[in-house]
């Protein structure tokens, strides 16, 4: 379109039959805590959170913002939505550096340079990774600033997405210099992405900054309460759960069962009456600064919201060992996450990435450092190495692909590859996994699926007299139909033996204990079911209506339940991660 067109364009706003309750768009959260969700966002909420990133970012026209992920997550609707609103220029990066692992950050600077960006955002893994590269290109010395600016003309560097250390946040804006702000950004999808920051710069460094992460104040035109239980939300309290109010929430919360209703939340001081719980457990410091603990999700699952005072405790433990673990010199990374190691029996335990050939980096001896640094017994039953943190598509920690510790009677009381504390009697090995196998020796659960398939072979003309005669049957299927009826007694025993010994490997997958019952018995009945029911099928008229119907409601819809179950029990995630 020609200039002389568009001035002949009106000038006005283009009317829209919308309102500012009218759903804008649905923003799918990233699945850290269960299956990725739609958040229903409307106009209100997407433009009370441009008016606070306008206000805490400083967005003109004359800026130029990186895009670094991809349209599947909410960062990229947030990215677009600064850009259109202030005018500025949105550069898309070559390579997505979320969701591209193989993505060297060696050349960030350079295209940054190149398209004159001044305002980037990155998740916390990424900010870890720039941190450890601009370390490395250049750092004269320990304590001392670089020479010259690693990214130039970026005036403003976000980052969130995850749990960030104090420490981790003043290193990257010391490398960056004064001329960066790096911002510590905390929200979620369903409440407009980003609701409350703490800023790095003025701030000195502190004895506790590898134990602590900072969420500082909430933007403008957003609330941030700290929630007690059956309370209605109120000015914030020294710690419990946060929930966020005034125009970033939208339609739909995480935790709906829980919310407060309308009129409790304007009691509580909100003037819009919608709460949003967040599902994360936080603390308001002496200095008015808000403090992130961890995600309830992460540790004990969904929870009634009258038990909120017990998951803050146990929050706050994990929390508390790890940090203590991050501060140990030779760990890297660290995640403190709950576990049911035994049913029934929740117990926190610790991940350490560590420094090659560092000492002391075996998880027996982690595991000791904390027993003492946690005393009470508030430290994780075991710690495991690993060589790396597992991930999500969106960068985040996949807490469910955390291995399992191997039980402590695997290795001998004070060996150094130990990974669980021996104050309780014996070490454990550091490691493990979730595809490990039971115990018992294989030779021994083989023997017993041989047994009972033995056992349901002699037993058929017993119990099923007649069932497996072949009279009638033409000769060409008599290898079929003896095939099948083979195949029916390993089922069987199968079955039995998964009966005796398959209950621990459930367990082990990270269920709650319920659905892990219920898969366990589904998956028996799966087994060992078809032995009986094509005995009793062969032998019944099929004309017997009254038999078939009572065997059809026998075996048949109890298999469809089982089957079922077994669904449920494959796409829901472990208990460790929601």
């Amino acid at each position: 379109m020609d200039t002389a067109d568009l001035t002949e364009e009106p000038s006005d706003p283009p009317g829209a039959p919308t309102g500012p309750t009218d759903l804008a768009c649905v923003l799918y959260t990233s699945g850290s805590t269960g299956l990725p969700t739609g958040a229903l966002v409307e106009h209100r909420n997407l433009l009370s959170a441009y008016r606070g990133w306008r206000e805490v970012y400083g967005l003109s026209p004359a800026d130029r913002i990186l895009q670094t992920s991809s349209l599947e997550f909410d960062v990229f609707t947030a990215d677009w939505v600064r850009a259109l609103g202030s005018g500025a220029t949105l550069v898309v990066a070559p390579r997505n550096l979320t969701l591209d692992r193989t993505a060297d950050l060696a050349g960030l600077p350079a295209l940054v340079a190149a398209e004159g960006i001044t305002v980037l955002e990155l998740n916390a893994r990424l900010a870890r990774r720039l941190a450890a590269h601009l370390a490395r290109s250049g750092e004269p010395r320990t304590g001392e600033p670089l020479t010259g600016t690693p990214l130039p003309g970026v005036r403003l560097l976000t980052v969130g997405a995850e749990k960030w250390y104090l420490d981790e946040q003043l290193g990257l804006q010391r490398l960056l210099g004064d001329g960066t702000r790096v911002l510590n950004v905390y929200g979620l999808a369903e409440a407009g992405v980003d609701s409350a920051y703490f800023d790095a710069q003025g701030t000195a460094a502190t004895g506790d900054g590898e134990r602590v992460s900072l969420i500082g104040r909430p933007f403008p035109g957003t609330r941030v309460y700290v929630v007690g239980p059956r309370r209605p939300p109120r000015p914030p309290r020294p710690a419990g759960a946060l929930a966020f109010g005034g125009g970033g929430p939208g339609r739909a919360a995480p935790h709906p069962a829980p919310a407060t209703p309308p009129p409790a939340a304007r009691a509580g001081g909100d003037p819009d009456g919608r709460v949003l719980l967040t599902g994360d457990i936080g603390r308001l410091r002496d200095d008015g600064v808000l403090e992130f603990l961890g995600r309830a999700a992460h540790v004990v699952g969904p929870v009634p919201f009258a038990r909120k005072a017990a998951v803050v405790s146990r929050v706050a433990a994990a929390a508390r060992a790890e940090g203590r673990l991050r501060a140990h010199p030779a760990v890297r990374e660290a995640v403190v996450v709950e576990l049911e190691l035994r049913p029934g029996r929740r117990s926190l335990v610790g991940y350490a990435v560590t420094a090659p050939d560092a000492d002391g980096a075996d998880g027996w001896s982690l595991s000791q450092y904390l027993a003492a640094q946690l005393p009470g017994g508030d430290a994780p039953e075991a710690v495991v190495p690993v060589p790396e943190l597992p991930r999500t598509r969106a960068g985040k920690l996949d807490r469910a692909a955390l291995p399992l510790p191997a039980p402590p009677k695997h290795t001998a009381a004070g060996s150094a590859k130990a990974g669980s504390r021996t104050g309780k009697g014996g070490g454990g090995k550091a490691g493990g996994g979730r595809s490990g196998t039971s115990d018992l020796p294989g030779c021994l659960v083989l023997g017993c699926v041989v047994f009972f398939s033995l056992m349901a072979w002699v037993s058929t003309n017993v119990f099923f007299p007649g069932a497996t005669q072949l009279g009638a049957v033409p000769d060409a299927y008599h290898f079929w139909f003896e095939l099948l009826y083979l195949c029916e007694n390993l089922a069987f025993g199968a079955g039995v033996a998964f009966l005796f010994f398959g209950f621990p490997a459930v367990l082990r997958q990270g269920r709650s204990y319920r659905l892990s019952l219920l898969t366990y018995l589904s998956v028996v009945w799966l087994l060992a079911s078809w032995w009986p029911q094509d005995n009793l099928y062969r032998l019944t008229d099929a004309t017997d209506w009254p038999r078939e119907t009572a065997m059809v409601f026998t075996f048949n819809v109890p298999l469809m339940a089982a089957a079922l179950v077994v669904l449920i029990f494959l796409i829901r995630r472990p208990a460790a991660r929601r």
